[in-house]
């Protein structure tokens, strides 16, 4: 059996100084080819434009948006008010949106970017599209979801955001931002904040949606523990919205809507459910009265919220939906009246 002597030391120091230097390169230029291709607009402000939105995650793609300073009004709130349009918007009330409403954001993620959005300069109208969530008695508590949430990127200059961004979710946006650059890739997201999520019109299965409607599934938006639903406990998240409707400049435009989900998934009366909405909503019209907000109710059973062909699942109404939420909105800022058809109420106007 023929034995090899064993490498000299110098051969192994060689070897691992070698290797640490390759890492280290490598490391380098990922480092550098992150900060070049800018995954999350670190660099973006007035006159310098983000980047495309390349990644799924809008907690990590909705800060520069704001940070590009491109718009002066916008909506924040989850994925029941996600399908309202900035165009139209735009058109209703004759500004620059961006929807900034974000998957089951909760209350907390929604106050951390609905202040950065109000730190800017120009803030013309908002608008606050309150789901169950900014009801709930731990809403203080459970502040974020199973999904990453940044919060250097919500920070004034973003602090460390070079080195922070250095990861592999990072490398492989900057790469989608490269295709993208390279005409290779969609983005994946407007530049707006926009995007249906909802599946195309024309594969709506009216069996299927009535079985998600009425199936009894909860959404991470709207699930609430026993808690919660008492009438009694207390609303953490609406003293979030009071403060914030405070730092809204005094001539922008202050919309807060709770949003128009099914009737089945909305609290009935003599319920502890119902009784805690009608508890939250007049929290929140008299805060919307403080604070000179138009504040709307589409969380009614109406011709709208009762008809199970205009909606995907108990929470998701379908597109057209979404152009008469934002006509209401217009409707009810002009007229401080209720909706004639019975679509909403206005709890408060200024």
């Amino acid at each position: 059996m023929t034995t090899h002597p064993p490498y000299p030391a110098a051969h192994w120091r060689r070897f691992a100084l070698a290797f640490a230097a390759a890492a280290v390169g490598l490391g380098c230029a990922a480092a550098g080819f992150i900060a070049a291709m800018d995954p999350y607009g670190l660099r973006a402000g007035p006159g310098r434009a983000p980047g495309p939105i390349m990644d799924l995650n809008q907690r990590f793609m909705y800060p520069q948006i704001v940070r590009g300073g491109a718009y002066d009004a916008a909506v924040f709130g989850t994925s029941t008010a996600r399908l309202l349009d900035p165009r139209d918007l735009d058109a209703a009330f004759g500004a620059r949106f961006a929807n900034l409403a974000m998957n089951a954001a909760t209350p907390f993620e929604q106050r951390a970017l609905a202040r950065l959005f109000l730190g800017r300069d120009a803030v013309t109208v908002v608008i606050f599209a309150l789901d169950a969530t900014w009801c709930a008695a731990d809403a203080d508590r459970r502040r974020l979801t199973f999904r990453p949430f940044p919060p250097w990127l919500y920070e004034p200059g973003t602090p460390l955001g070079t080195i922070r961004q250095v990861n592999w979710q990072s490398l492989a946006t900057a790469g989608r931002v490269a295709l993208h650059r390279l005409g290779r890739a969609p983005a994946r997201i407007r530049g707006d904040g926009y995007a249906v999520f909802t599946p195309p019109e024309a594969s709506y299965d009216a069996a299927r949606a009535a079985a998600h409607i009425h199936g009894g599934n909860a959404s991470a938006e709207e699930a609430a523990d026993g808690a919660s639903a008492e009438e009694d406990a207390g609303m953490p998240a609406l003293a979030w919205l009071d403060g914030l409707l405070a730092s809204v400049p005094a001539n922008a435009v202050k919309l807060v809507a709770f949003m128009p989900v099914h009737a089945a998934a909305q609290g009935r009366p003599g319920t502890p459910q119902g009784a805690r909405e009608a508890a939250c909503k007049a929290e929140v019209a008299a805060i919307g009265r403080r604070r000179a907000a138009t504040v709307v109710d589409f969380r009614i059973p109406s011709p709208v919220t009762t008809q199970d062909a205009n909606y995907w699942d108990a929470l998701h109404y379908r597109l057209p939906v979404a152009g008469r939420v934002v006509a209401g909105l217009r409707a009810a800022r002009e007229t401080g009246a209720d909706d004639p058809k019975g679509f909403y109420r206005v709890l408060a106007h200024p």
